[in-house]
């Protein structure tokens, strides 16, 4: 059992490492202050080729693993774009996974190398504003008119909605009290995401300005057949299996929020002086901070494993989960513990933690909340009755 890098993955992130120090503290702070997706930044990730780092090589990508995405995922979190900079790409990285295991030869052909190139932006939308984690009962529905399908309904916390000319999207073809089973009667497409027929409306929120979240509303938007991924009924199936995908990404990401908060920590301590001695001499700061990094370690080793028997093709649910709940609690108390090292500049934005503290709130509340996990983890890995 080997835990270390190969010389390919250590590339990866050496060379990731290398386009995001184009995009420095400064970068990052303005887009915080003033919003706006990071068009450039995206770009140069497109120019280079790694936005197709899990798309098989015939259709424009790389055909590299989800343990390769994950490196590059954290790599540039770690690298101070943070939540930032890996919610840019996020989508792009995992959200055609049932495209490229469900879609036909044809659909793969059509939709994935656009992608791959940076030519086409992506959003991911499911969750809907009155079923929220409870995804058999979304409403947003499609009724099949001939060829196409009218798509009616509301989707709520779509990021990238503002800048995306493409979208996956789960909606209702059969209504639930008419579908076999709770987990049919769910359809799944991507296609253009056309702006005569869709209503956007972004959400202020409290950190991540540079990727906007949003309210869809899709007013009888017409989709072709073609753009239906595998047949009609089984979304819900296809969209599972990107999920686990989802959280590992996530969860990678978190981590490389929080080694670069604590990194910033452990610097500042050792170089802020009080009392004739820097503040990194004292145990009450130690502590904390060499904690911090054994439980990111430690939720890192989870995320690994995860993601090496998703590559497998194993059964990797309960490790998806519980490396996004690791990960993100690990993250957060690392950012948490980062402002407290630095006192009063903590709270000052040129010293960036607190804005790493506001961005570490996603991977806690997204995209399943860490209550949920938990009970997951009680149900189908401790054989506990389901609380829920």
């Amino acid at each position: 059992m080997d835990f270390s890098l190969t010389d390919d993955q250590e590339a990866i992130r050496l060379n990731v490492g290398k386009i995001c120090a184009r995009f420095g503290d400064d970068y990052w702070l303005r887009k915080d202050r003033e919003g706006g997706f990071p068009s450039d930044f995206h770009r140069a990730f497109a120019d280079d080729g790694w936005l197709g780092i899990c798309i098989p090589q015939q259709f424009g990508g790389s055909g590299l693993g989800l343990t390769e995405a994950a490196i590059m995922m954290q790599a540039i979190a770690e690298s101070g774009a943070g939540l930032s900079g890996a919610s840019a790409l996020h989508m792009n990285i995992f959200g055609l996974n049932p495209v490229i295991h469900f879609g036909s030869d044809a659909q793969k052909e059509r939709m994935l190398p656009p992608l791959a190139a940076g030519r086409d932006q992506a959003c991911f939308a499911v969750t809907e504003p009155d079923a929220g984690l409870d995804t058999l009962k979304i409403k947003t529905k499609a009724v099949r008119q001939g060829i196409h399908y009218v798509i009616s309904g509301q989707k709520i916390w779509i990021s990238t909605a503002q800048v995306a000319n493409k979208m996956l999207i789960l909606v209702r073809t059969t209504p639930l009290e008419d579908a076999k089973a709770r987990t049919e009667g769910l359809s799944l497409f991507y296609t253009d995401f056309d702006r005569s027929h869709i209503e956007v409306r972004e959400i202020e929120k409290m950190g991540r300005s540079a990727v906007d979240s949003n309210q869809v509303f899709f007013d009888n938007l017409p989709v072709p057949i073609a753009d239906r991924i595998g047949e009609e009924g089984n979304g819900f199936k296809y969209i599972l299996h990107g999920m686990n995908a989802e959280r590992i990404l996530i969860a990678a990401e978190a981590i490389g929020l929080g080694r670069v908060a604590l990194k910033r920590a452990a610097k500042y301590a050792n170089e802020r002086v009080v009392f004739d001695r820097p503040i990194g001499q004292n145990q009450s700061i130690q502590h904390p901070l060499a904690q911090s990094w054994m439980e990111l370690e430690a939720a890192n080793l989870m995320v690994f494993k995860a993601a090496s028997l998703y590559d497998r093709g194993a059964s990797c649910g309960a490790e998806a989960n519980a490396a996004k709940y690791l990960g993100a609690e690990a993250a957060f108390t690392a950012c948490e513990r980062a402002v407290m090292t630095h006192g009063g500049m903590g709270y000052a934005k040129e010293y960036h933690v607190e804005r790493y503290l506001r961005e570490v709130m996603i991977p806690r509340l997204a995209p399943v909340s860490q209550q949920m996990i938990l009970n997951f983890i009680a149900e189908k890995v401790l054989g506990l009755p389901k609380s829920y």
